[in-house]
This record gives C-alpha cells, sequence and structure tokens, in this order.
C-alpha cells in the first residue's frame, strides 16, 4: 500500500521542471487530514477560521467609527475597507504559524516512511488558506448584501491576487517550517513579528496617512501592493491588471523557489531532529 500511495505521476518534462515534484495523492491525503482535524472535524476549529476575523472585524469597526471616527480618511464603508485587507493578512499569517510547525507535528511519519517532507507544508498551507478563502467570498456577499459598496465582480482578480499571495506564502512557510525543526524558538518568535507586520501593513488606515518619509518603506512592503490591488478589485471594480502583478508574482516565485531550497537543503536531516 506505501509503494502505491507514494507513487509519482508523469508529467510532461517541461512541467516536471516548474512544478515541485510531489506526488499529486500524498498532497490530497494530508490536504484532507489537515482540512478535516484542524478545521471541519471540530466546532472550535471552524470558528477560530471564521468567527476569530469576523470577531476582529467587529472590534476595529467599533474603534475607527465610534472611537477616532475615521471614516472620512478611508473614503469608503470603514469595514469593507478594513475586511477587503484583514481577512488575506489572517489567512496568510495562519497559514504561515501552522506550516511553521508542521514537520514536527509529522514527526513520527518522517521517521518511519520515506515520502517528500514538504508536502506536508504544502497542505497545511493549502488548507489553510483554503478555508479561509472560502470565508472571505462569504463575508464579501454579507457586506454586499448589508448595502456596501463591494464590488463582487472584482474576485475575478481576486482569485489570481490570493494564488500569488499563496505561492509567496508557502515560500516563507517552507523557510521557517525547515528552521523550526532545529531551532525551536522559531514559532514564539512568529506571532510579534507577524504583529509588527500588520502594523506595518496599510490595513487598518490608507497609505495616504502614513508620514511622506515613511510612506515609501510602508509602500516597499509586499504585502502592501496585495492590499491596494484587492482594495481596488473589490471596492472600486478595477479589473485591469498592471504591470505591479508581474512583478509581485516574480517576487512570489522567487521567495518560494529560495525557501525550497533551503528546505530541501535541510530537508534530510530531519529525521534525527524530529
Amino acid at each position: 500500500m506505501a509503494g502505491s500511495t507514494l507513487a509519482r505521476p508523469q508529467l510532461p518534462a517541461a512541467a516536471g521542471r516548474l512544478l515541485p515534484a510531489i506526488p499529486l495523492a500524498l498532497f490530497a491525503q494530508f490536504f484532507r487530514r489537515e482540512a478535516t482535524t484542524r478545521y471541519l472535524g471540530s466546532v472550535t476549529g471552524l470558528a477560530w477560521a471564521l468567527v476569530h476575523p469576523v470577531a476582529l472585524l467587529a472590534v476595529y469597526h467599533f474603534v475607527f467609527t465610534s472611537i477616532f471616527r475615521a471614516t472620512a480618511s478611508v473614503g469608503n464603508s470603514v469595514l469593507a475597507f478594513v475586511a477587503v485587507a484583514l481577512w488575506p493578512w489572517l489567512a496568510a499569517q495562519e497559514a504561515i504559524q501552522r506550516a511553521a510547525v508542521c514537520v514536527p507535528a509529522y514527526g513520527g511519519l518522517i521517521r518511519k516512511v520515506s515520502f517528500p517532507h514538504e508536502v506536508v507544508v504544502y497542505a497545511s498551507v493549502a488548507a489553510t488558506l483554503a478555508i479561509h478563502f472560502a470565508g472571505y467570498v462569504v463575508i464579501l456577499a454579507v457586506l454586499r448584501a448589508a448595502g456596501k459598496e463591494v464590488w463582487l465582480v472584482g474576485l475575478v482578480a481576486a482569485i489570481p491576487l490570493w494564488m500569488i499571495m499563496a505561492i509567496a506564502v508557502a515560500g516563507l512557510s517552507l523557510a521557517l517550517a525547515s528552521l523550526q525543526v532545529f531551532v525551536r524558538d522559531v514559532e514564539h518568535v512568529l506571532m510579534p513579528v507577524l504583529m509588527m507586520g500588520m502594523y506595518l501593513t496599510p490595513i487598518l488606515y490608507p497609505l495616504s496617512l502614513v508620514p511622506e518619509g515613511l510612506r515609501g518603506w510602508v509602500a516597499a512592503n509586499p504585502f502592501t501592493w496585495l492590499v491596494d490591488r484587492m482594495r481596488e478589485a473589490l471596492l472600486e471594480g478595477r479589473l485591469a491588471p498592471r504591470l505591479s502583478d508581474l512583478v509581485a508574482l516574480a517576487v512570489a516565485v522567487a521567495i518560494f523557489a529560495a525557501g525550497r531550497w533551503m528546505f530541501r537543503r535541510l530537508s534530510p536531516h530531519f529525521e534525527d531532529f524530529v
């Protein structure tokens, strides 16, 4: 049975050079396990994936509308303005955090069975982003039904943007997952770093409010590009691709390639440390 599970599908030569050489059937098994055990298998797991972002949105909406009264600065519904950017960030954050610790979690299997270790990272990232994207579509539909200025046709552009984010997240996750095997403090450093990253990204505020001397640094944040493009597509209905999309795709592929190279260099030593 193990031999049939680990058999690799035959790919064309060109595809084999571009795609990770992982068994698709094995990936599907890990993906199903990640989705069912962490999210769909328990009420709390599903609630964390769906209710947690909604609760944060409610808090931010209250703070920025009732306390800071920031509606004039965003030029749109504060709830929609924050939701369009916050949900992808939370999805990426959770995907990175979960994937960073997934290799030790499968330590028993890694010690006993020979298979491409990176598949557990891909499955963890894919399951997390898929569940969150489903929640993203639901919240956008709810906002639209509530009369907010949300262009659901913008999902035509939002889906490719989400995929570019997924490529970059997978690369970061591969690098962090390989480091976590040898340096167990990685997971503890991640949370404060990601929290700082969120506040350094124009998710809760428009880029125009950043002081001019710092605006260039904030704009250089790769996630700032994603936030701007998501808002253009979903709040303004602007679907035309931009040159920056190709640049972002190239950066995401470079991050993925670097993370995968690092993971593959370290993975032969995982069995001694997990």
